[in-house]
């Protein structure tokens, strides 16, 4: 270009949004683009750590042994979900079941002692029953609250985050036990668990695995025998954390306080895991098209390994993960209107529930989050990157590039009407 030529601003067109829902040939080379969890992500897990940091958390305790975090700190949990919070919820929403239910001692409680249906056309099926709950829960019963991390905003954005800063999915109950009372028997949990004591106090004993590491389906039962003696009796008072690997034997009790906890549970991506993907990627290969009437088995363990290369893992795993995670827009109606008036000095800024990763293309840049894959032309990568990276709240003329105005708020609606980018 001659010196002192101003160069012509580059105009983008964005090519149709395409949501991939086949799966990606594993040959396709790829190279995805992730971040370190950003600084919200990595607050959320330092809250239920602190003052154990994330990286002695993993190398010391993950699917190792418990962790107990003591900290003297009522009011540490409560805008998470708070015991008025509790009351609102079971005594003025009509919450219907599977979103609670009640147990005492280890046993489920019958939906018909304490719900009743709501006549409507439909009916509202299975609400609770306001008077004979409370007789329940007056009575030693336990109120789960359920699936926290769908239902309850607070829970679903700090689970987000912890998702974000652990990379597994994670999902989220609270139980509300009165004083004097158990709610389980000893058991197990098939998922790693974080336990967060909003109010009150709870005696925890805690016992040696007699299944390690259980998968999802292994559930505790007495067959697995009988347990030995508590390596741990501790009490758990408003603000501390526990950790528990799956596997480890556990029961609960209240003293003279009633107490709320969460449990913050943790999905691990096994082995088995990996192995039912690598094999899954396996079906272009005859050989394992093949009828095992006659065949013989030569070479199918090679072909599998080659698909069970650390890259390939990891792949698969991070794109069921990324896919797997539901849009949480609060906003979402204020968010459609407010693109009306969208300019240049707009104050825009990264959702901290989207999880996302930005894959190179032959032809550019794709953006895939909560199952959607949208691509856009090499000439909006710069823009589409400072996007991907920002962690504080900018304006579409400030981000680099060379699109004009225009595409830059091309670029921007996009990215809002997606969910990706939220005016604030």
């Amino acid at each position: 270009m001659p010196t002192g030529t101003t160069p012509t601003p580059m105009r983008m067109t964005l090519t149709p949004m395409r949501t991939t829902q086949t799966r990606t040939p594993t040959t396709q080379t790829r190279t995805r683009t992730t971040q370190t969890p950003r600084r919200a992500a990595q607050a959320a897990l330092a809250r239920c750590l602190d003052p154990v940091d994330a990286t002695t958390f993993r190398s010391e305790h993950w699917e190792q042994r418990p962790l107990v975090v003591a900290r003297d700190e009522p009011g540490r949990f409560d805008d998470l979900l708070s015991e008025a919070d509790v009351e609102r919820l079971v005594c003025s929403t009509a919450i219907r079941y599977p979103a609670f239910r009640l147990v005492r001692e280890g046993r489920q409680i019958g939906l018909g002692d304490y719900t009743s249906d709501v006549s409507w056309r439909p009916p509202f099926t299975a609400v609770a029953d306001v008077p004979r709950l409370l007789g329940e829960w007056e009575d030693g019963a336990t109120i789960v609250l359920q699936a926290l991390h769908v239902n309850w905003h607070p829970l679903a954005v700090f689970c987000r985050l912890l998702e974000d800063a652990l990379g597994h999915p994670v999902q989220a109950n609270a139980y509300y036990t009165p004083r004097g009372s158990q709610g389980f028997a000893v058991h197990h949990d098939t998922h790693d668990v974080l336990v967060l004591q909003v109010s009150g106090e709870k005696r925890w004993l805690l016992y040696e695995p007699l299944l390690e590491l259980p998968l999802k389906h292994q559930r505790y039962s007495p067959q697995l025998g009988e347990h030995g003696e508590p390596t741990d009796d501790l009490v758990l008072e408003a603000g501390d954390t526990l950790y528990l690997p799956r596997g480890w034997l556990h029961q609960a009790e209240t003293s003279a306080s009633d107490s709320l906890h969460l449990t913050i549970g943790i999905a691990a991506h096994t082995w088995v895991d990996a192995v039912k993907g690598a094999l899954a990627d396996c079906e272009d290969e005859l050989a394992f098209r093949r009828g095992v009437e006659g065949a013989a088995a030569d070479g199918l363990v090679d072909l599998l390994a080659e698909q069970l290369e650390p890259e390939l893992v990891e792949r698969r795993r991070r794109r069921a993960f990324v896919d797997s995670r539901r849009p949480i827009r609060e906003d979402g109606l204020t968010q459609l209107r407010a693109l009306e008036g969208l300019g240049a000095e707009t104050r825009l800024e990264r959702r901290e529930t989207v999880i996302a990763d930005l894959e190179e293309r032959p032809d550019g840049l794709a953006l895939v989050f909560e199952a959607k894959e949208i691509r856009f032309p090499a000439q909006a990568s710069p823009e589409l990157r400072a996007c991907f990276e920002s962690e504080a709240p900018f304006e579409p003329a400030e981000l680099p590039g060379e699109l004009d105005g225009e595409g830059r708020l091309v670029l921007a609606r996009r990215l809002v009407r997606e969910g990706f980018l939220r005016i604030t």
